[in-house]
């Protein structure tokens, strides 16, 4: 059996420690209680076990156990003893059995055990609701009361924003007991819901939830464009949308640049596109309860025109060298770029080209041979290109102008001399001896007979028909040798021999003759080195025109004609 020792409370009762749990016990109306000790059954029973309640110290005996119970009528059929323990239960629990309980208990050859403990009865909460001050309130403008009412005893109260417990801070202020909720200067996670949960003892009960209608913006107002590129193809589509944090939803209003659309809603549909719709565009979010507007960032909309028909063209049609030129490079269409290439590579500005008006116009100071070329001119935008080709032709010269041809000739020989000359186009050729013209649109010149009186000056003149320009160069040749020959068809290593042919010795010693004896002449050829190819030597009858005699005629008895062969 247990011993129990006794403290001393300033009303002259004992509690005794270890027979009865530390209390207050809490129980709800209606329903029971256990007072149970911590006694362990003795062998020999308990002497007397007594139970009393002490209430405005008033003290209420309920039952004293000896070899048999003593029952308040006040508690028949509401307690249960064990006799054992000492423990006691006490049913149909009412509020006026709040109060002190306490236990005697003498054992049987043993020292008197007591104790007592406490026990409130509560009524269990119930009807818990929450009623705000306003549900129509705006963001930053408003301040609302939430109050909690609820039916039970000891109530302790607590406050809940959806599943987060509410506490007092600067705005908030908890007041009446934690019954009251005070939100000052709402925000939009005010809103809720807001549930009020109340607690005793012995219940728990929590209210329907309380959504505040707080409005507020509009703000963090975006605005977006589908499809989203930095520029967009004449004729195509574009849709804007427009969102914004708003409660209620707020209206949109649509600007391009400064001007208002008659478009209303979150989208703005462009359908078809033109140029004249670029711009930036605007959204306005406005919200009819807050009064409050938001704008958004500006969207550039940038509408271009592919380019098309690109074209290069020429300040003259008659490019001359060392006369200035331009080159424009234009077309149709949106031109953002204009790149220029040359024989098929990216174009290098030499010290005569310059570009300017964007790329537009390349222009040549002055023009020089080595700018002949193709040009090509790459027009562009984001969206597509096209491009042009220009071939340069510079037209130049002459220059350079040469004379080939000898010095020095004999007589009777062919002359040629051939003129050149660098020149684009090719250059047309005048010849003069001595001043005089000669020859006239010809790059050589050729004298079939020389004569002594053609020695002199040769000049050839060069003439550009398109740069307008001559240039000329003189050769001097020197006519000698004798008159009758004529070498002009051999080379130096030949010599050319005219024979007189009048009489020729037959095998018998007989003589034969050939014309007649003193006045006729024939011509032989006599090689002293390999024969020359280029022509023969003239005819006998030529010859003879050219001695101007008459060609001998063979007798019509006369002996067989042989010759006699003289060098001349």
């Amino acid at each position: 059996m247990a011993s129990v020792g006794l403290s001393h409370y300033a009303d002259g009762l004992t509690k005794g420690v270890g027979v009865l749990p530390d209390g207050p016990l809490a129980a709800a109306v209606g329903q029971k209680v256990m007072f149970t000790t911590t006694v362990t059954p003795p062998d020999k029973p308990f002497v007397s076990v007594s139970w009393s309640f002490v209430f405005n110290n008033t003290i209420k005996y309920i039952i004293t156990s000896t070899s048999s119970n003593t029952t308040n009528p006040e508690y028949q059929g509401r307690i249960t003893l064990n006799r054992s323990t000492g423990s006691l239960e006490l049913r149909a629990l009412a509020l006026n059995d709040s109060g002190d309980y306490r236990l005697s208990i003498i054992p049987d050859g043993g020292e008197q055990m007591a104790g007592s403990t406490l026990l409130e009865i509560l009524v269990p909460v119930s009807s818990v609701t929450v009623t705000p001050s306003s549900t129509d309130l705006v963001e930053f403008n408003s301040s609302v009361s939430l109050s909690c009412s609820s039916s039970g005893s000891s109530l302790s109260f607590l406050w809940l924003n959806d599943s987060s417990v509410v506490t007092a801070s600067e705005r908030v202020q908890l007041t009446d007991g934690g019954s009251t909720l005070t939100i000052v200067n709402v925000t939009r996670y005010d809103q809720g819901p807001f549930c009020c949960s109340v607690s005793n003892a012995v219940s728990v009960n929590t209210s329907a939830p309380v959504n505040l209608f707080i409005s507020y913006g509009p703000d963090n107002i975006h605005l977006t464009l589908s499809p989203s590129q930095e520029y967009y193809e004449k004729g195509s589509n574009i849709i804007l949308s427009c969102k914004a944090a708003s409660r209620p939803s707020a209206q949109f209003m649509w600007f391009l640049n400064a001007d208002l659309l008659p478009d209303t809603g979150p989208e703005l549909t462009l359908m078809n596109i033109q140029m004249s719709q670029s711009g930036n565009y605007r959204c306005q979010a406005f919200n009819i309860k807050t009064l409050r507007y938001q704008t958004s960032q500006p969207s550039a909309v940038t509408v271009l025109e592919r380019v098309s028909g690109a074209s290069i063209t020429s300040s003259t049609n008659q490019l001359i060298e060392w006369n200035s030129a331009n080159l424009t490079c234009d077309g149709a269409g949106s031109i953002f770029t204009r790149e220029w290439m040359k024989n098929g590579s990216p174009l290098t500005l030499a010290d005569n080209m310059t570009l300017h008006d964007k790329n537009k116009v390349l222009s040549f100071h002055y023009l020089k041979k080595k700018d002949s070329g193709e040009y090509l001119c790459n027009i562009s935008n984001p969206i597509n290109n096209d491009e042009a080709k220009y071939r340069i032709v510079v037209n130049y010269g002459p220059e350079n102008v040469k004379i080939t041809g000898p010095s020095t000739i004999n007589v009777k020989q062919t002359l040629t001399l051939t003129c050149s000359a660098e020149s684009t186009p090719s250059a047309s050729y005048t010849w003069k001896r001595n001043g005089t013209e000669i020859l006239y649109n010809s790059a050589v010149f050729t004298n079939n007979m020389t004569e002594p009186s053609d020695s002199g000056d040769y000049i050839c003149e060069a003439l550009n028909i398109i740069t307008m320009r001559t240039s000329n160069a003189v050769h001097r040749l020197s006519v000698t040798g004798d008159e009758g020959q004529d070498n002009s068809a051999y080379s130096g290593s030949q010599e050319l021999n005219y024979a007189d042919i009048s009489f020729f010795q037959k095998k018998d010693g007989g003589t034969v003759q050939l014309g007649l004896p003193k006045n006729t002449s024939e011509y032989a050829q006599v090689n002293h080195g390999p024969a020359a190819a280029a022509s023969a030597p003239p005819s006998y009858d030529v010859h003879l025109q050219r001695m101007k005699r008459p060609a001998p005629q063979p007798g019509t008895n006369g002996p067989q004609v042989y010759s006699q062969v003289h060098k001349n």
